[in-house]
């Protein structure tokens, strides 16, 4: 599909957005006053494919307990993954242990504040290095996940839907922020909140818009989306639920847990519980003891 150009001015949507999201932004815990770098890393991995009413508590739970990256450094992975309980995708919480292990004996227990920094750190990507940096340090980095890039492919482009990701979406972005750093960050976070509160993906609720005036979408009729359609995402009898079951079955018990145990917690399909095991194995959620039994990393 050929690229439409944009037809909103850059300067628009930020006059329009950096002042509503200060007005009417949600009030979120790793958005107050006082919360550490520290704080907004854990939350950015933890708001990773997990709505923010299941991030909440956890997240207050983490801090707590390790208010410090040199304090989660120092516990071992089983227990971040018992923390970690069922906040889906496990494999974020082991990335965060690295993290905060690289944190702790390369940075002085400071989370970096530059994009590149942050991306050497062990498992922290292209999101995740610049949420960081414009939202604990204020840098005027372009932040651009889904719902950004919803917003940006209607308001500006005039298109239902982004489409698949390209090199172009931080490009996209990154001609809305202002030149100001601290509104630019804010202006990340507008983007962001607007995707996730008002521009949803089905059923935007458009008459709450505050750039509805200014929206490209809306100019052109709002027309309908005519790429490839979204698959539906399913639960239900997935490998993914299937990992999880093997998974909660390590983190309820007090120690390793011998194979019936685990084979118990899915007896619809025994081939498929064998394939997940080993992919938890692979991914080094779950460790086999030379027993034969099953434990969560590092513990014995």
């Amino acid at each position: 599909m050929a690229t439409t150009t944009a037809t909103t001015s850059p300067g628009t949507l930020a006059d329009v957005l950096v002042p509503w999201f200060r007005a009417h932004a949600r009030d979120l815990p790793w958005r107050r006053p006082g919360t550490t770098p520290w704080g907004v890393l854990v939350s950015e991995i933890m708001l990773q494919q997990t709505p923010v009413a299941r991030v909440e508590g956890p997240w207050r739970e983490w801090l707590e307990r390790w208010p410090r990256p040199s304090a989660m450094a120092a516990a071992p992975a089983a227990d971040v993954l018992r923390a970690w309980g069922r906040l889906g995708y496990p494999r974020r919480a082991l990335r965060l242990h690295a993290a905060a292990q690289a944190v702790a004996a390369e940075h002085g227990d400071v989370v970096p504040e530059d994009v590149a920094t942050l991306e050497s750190l062990p498992g922290i990507g292209t999101y995740t290095a610049r949420a960081v940096a414009a939202f604990a340090y204020g840098r005027r980095v372009p932040v651009v996940d889904t719902n950004v890039r919803r917003v940006v492919a209607r308001a500006v482009h005039g298109r239902a839907e982004a489409g698949a990701a390209s090199a172009r979406d931080l490009a996209d972005v990154e001609v809305l922020l202002p030149g100001d750093p601290a509104d630019a960050a804010t202006m990340s976070a507008a983007l962001m909140e607007l995707g996730a509160t008002t521009c949803v993906a089905r059923g935007p609720r458009c008459a709450d818009c505050p750039v509805l005036a200014q929206c490209a979408w809306q100019q052109r009729g709002r027309p309908a989306w005519d790429g490839p359609a979204r698959r539906a995402q399913t639960w239900a009898g997935t490998d993914r639920q299937v990992r999880g079951r093997l998974l909660a079955v390590l983190r309820d018990a007090p120690g390793p847990v011998p194979a019936p145990e685990l084979e118990s917690a899915w007896l619809t399909d025994p081939a498929q519980r064998a394939r997940c095991l080993d992919s938890l194995l692979v991914d080094g959620l779950v460790e086999q003891l030379a027993d034969g039994r099953f434990a969560l990393p590092g513990e014995t």
